[in-house]
């Protein structure tokens, strides 16, 4: 973490025992300098916002609060009465999330620096949908099961037409007709999912290997979306196993590539890359989501193309539904891709500037228990 937590004695174990004290501490906690910047969060506070530190501290954090904010007023009391202070029952709005309820606790760190600590009432980021909300859930889940039947007939037609070209077709081309095959198949237990859709459903995870997904991703991208764009990978050939869902991993990084493609193509100069990075990073941890275990979720991913960038007036919402900048998109492919990267106990994030955009993504191991199993 990136804040400062000094101790009496000085003691670098006393230090570093603060550091992980603030790390593992269930309730979400942030830390302020005296600049009104958010410079350190904890895992909790990542899980409750759904967004890592890099996303969230990208503008300042005091200015990311409205007008008269119970949150400004307890900071500037923490720092005023140099110690700390409460408040119960914090109408809190911050980095684009629905407005929600906490009991706030701010304590100065001696720096200048405040840190932040909530306690979400009812553990969940906004409490309870509102009417229209859950009104508007049943009508998508409707929607969804609605399109689900009316999907899986053609779904089959195409299945049937790509064994028969696959058994005329030349060795060479044998490949594509084999992926439209693979593909009808993935998307057909997609659809059986969205039949049995349900808002607490977990991922049917197992060890996966992440570079055999972000292979097949490649492919699909290099025939569709990705044609005449560079698309290559720079892969850590020393990754363990992920611990995840195969086929919504597949649909994780499928958004992104196809994200990044079309940001690509956007240049107009036929100079339009992508590049997908993996590596190993000591250290991160990630809690999980409900009914999941504490794992370490050291697998990073990272796609970056060399597009134009995110509009500066979209970073803040950008994993919000019906946030797009397509003009004929509906803004659901990054909620979805964040959504399914909670599921996993992972982090989504990105940074962004003109020529070059990347979307990191954090995933868990499978530990030794369940790669045996």
């Amino acid at each position: 973490m990136n804040g400062q937590f000094r101790s009496a004695s000085g003691g670098a174990n006393l230090e570093a025992m603060k550091a992980q004290a603030f790390d593992l501490s269930p309730e979400p906690a942030l830390v302020v300098n005296r600049d009104g910047a958010l410079v350190a969060v904890n895992e909790a506070a990542e899980r409750l916002f759904g967004q890592g530190l890099s996303l969230l501290a990208r503008g300042r954090f005091g200015a990311a609060l409205p007008t008269g904010s119970a949150l400004v007023s307890l900071l500037n009391r923490a720092i005023e009465e140099g110690a700390p202070v409460r408040e119960r029952g914090v109408e809190i709005s911050l980095f684009g999330h629905p407005s929600f309820e906490a009991d706030g606790a701010a304590a100065p760190l001696g720096d200048g620096s405040v840190l932040l600590t909530l306690h979400v009432k009812g553990g969940s980021l906004g409490g309870e949908r509102t009417g229209a909300e859950a009104a508007g859930l049943r009508t998508i889940v409707g929607l969804g099961r609605m399109l689900a039947h009316e999907i899986k007939n053609p779904l089959m037609g195409i299945r049937g037409a790509a064994q028969l070209l696959k058994s005329g077709a030349k060795a060479e081309d044998a490949p594509l007709a084999q992926l439209i095959v693979d593909e009808t198949d993935r998307v057909r237990r997609l659809v059986d999912r969205m039949e049995a859709f349900s808002d607490d459903a977990l991922p049917d995870c197992q060890p996966v290997n992440i570079h055999q997904v972000l292979d097949r991703v490649k492919a699909l991208a290099a025939n569709g979306v990705a044609d005449g764009l560079s698309l290559t990978d720079d892969y850590d050939p020393s990754l363990p196993p992920a611990f995840g869902d195969e086929d919504q991993l597949i649909q994780i990084f499928l958004n992104l590539v196809k994200n990044a493609a079309e940001a690509a193509h956007s240049r107009g100069d036929g100079r339009g890359a992508i590049t997908v990075h993996t590596a190993y990073r000591h250290g991160v941890r990630v809690r999980a989501s409900k009914g999941q275990t504490l794992r370490g979720a050291p697998l990073e991913i990272r796609v970056q193309d060399n597009g134009p960038g995110v509009p500066s007036h979209l970073r803040e919402s950008l994993f919000q539904p019906f946030v797009t900048t397509k003009t004929h998109g509906a803004g659901l492919g990054l909620a979805l891709v964040a959504k399914l990267v909670a599921g996993h106990g992972g982090l989504i994030d990105f940074e962004s500037e003109p020529g070059r955009t990347t979307f990191r993504v954090l995933l868990p191991i499978a530990s030794q228990e369940d790669v045996t199993a």
